[in-house]
């Protein structure tokens, strides 16, 4: 019979098994804190189009109205920094978290086995996986969780680890031995490196992106024309963007991930200028398969390419 921190060094060891950097177990709670600023955000518009981020509210600040007898919930992370990145400095780039596998299924079936764990060895129990695609606020959990603090590019930053990884949870409907993390304290300090690097100046306060303005968004979730006022300050992004977390100086903690699935593709990494921009539907769909990149699919991508070549429709 297992003790309650057995139960807990046993759930956290096979999280490592499972690939995953770091693993904490929580209550689930309503995240009062959060609350206000999230609200703040939305009625600024500043999620644009992401219409989905102004539904559901009540659910993303409370867990327990999206999962039934919600007690649990366990934040995990999953490195992604590349061991290499695209050959050619002067080719369009993509975003290193979309190099390999889409991270929502990988992730998930990683959550799915640790749920099996949990149901085998510890309790059985009802239990859901999320990942980035449902109304959850995985920075506040991680935050909450002790895992890091949330930088001045309201990115999750890790004393351990640096930025570059995901972010996933497991909701249980069965209580389980609880952390009671510390709070990580802001270790940003006076430096603005990703204020200052950040090429559309989305970075609109503290903490605050503006995400209309956030080349992330314009490359994949915007699903019209691209906004003219940002032609030529992509930077050569076209899926995605790391600029921000790139000259994050607690990245130079970074170290290559260990994971089968994100591996890239050789030819993805070695595309020169030339092969992206005359890229045809048949590459496109062997290069990026089950790829996040799918997200945007090969119109987006080609819509992208244009407008940092300059070619829009005035």
């Amino acid at each position: 019979m297992q003790n309650q921190k057995q139960k807990s060094e046993a759930i956290k060891s096979e999280a490592k098994i499972l690939g995953f950097l770091d693993c904490a177990i929580l209550p689930v709670e309503f995240l009062a804190e959060e609350e206000k600023e999230f609200q703040n955000w939305l009625n600024d518009g500043m999620h644009g189009e992401m219409s989905y981020m102004a539904r559901n509210v009540e659910k993303r600040l409370n867990p327990a109205k999206l999962f039934e007898n919600a007690k649990t919930i366990i934040v995990v992370l999953q490195n992604y920094f590349p061991e290499k990145t695209q050959s050619d400095e002067s080719a369009p780039v993509i975003s290193k978290y979309a190099y390999g596998t889409d991270y929502h299924f990988v992730m998930k079936d990683k959550l799915k086995q640790l749920l099996q764990f949990i149901q085998d060895e510890i309790n059985p129990c009802n239990g859901r996986p999320f990942v980035d695609s449902a109304p959850v606020l995985e920075r506040a959990w991680a935050k909450k969780a002790g895992l890091g603090w949330v930088g001045k590019n309201s990115n999750l930053i890790s004393l351990e680890h640096g930025s570059f990884f995901f972010i996933g949870e497991l909701i249980l409907d069965t209580e389980l031995p609880y952390d009671n993390p510390k709070p990580v304290n802001d270790h940003c300090g006076k430096c603005t490196k990703c204020i200052d690097a950040c090429p559309t100046k989305a970075i609109v306060a503290n903490r605050v992106v503006d995400a209309r303005l956030c080349i992330s968004y314009q490359t994949i979730e915007l699903k019209g024309d691209l906004d003219k006022k940002l032609k030529n300050r992509f930077e050569n992004r076209i899926f995605g963007c790391d600029i921000c977390q790139d000259v994050c100086p607690w990245n130079l903690k970074s170290s290559p991930h260990s994971e089968p699935e994100f591996q890239p593709k050789s030819k993805l990494l070695e595309m020169k200028s030339a092969d992206w921009y005359n890229i045809e539907k048949p590459l496109f769909n062997q290069l990026f398969k089950k790829s996040a990149v799918k997200r945007t699919g090969f119109k987006g991508l080609k819509r992208n390419l244009d407008f940092i070549r300059g070619k829009t429709n005035d």
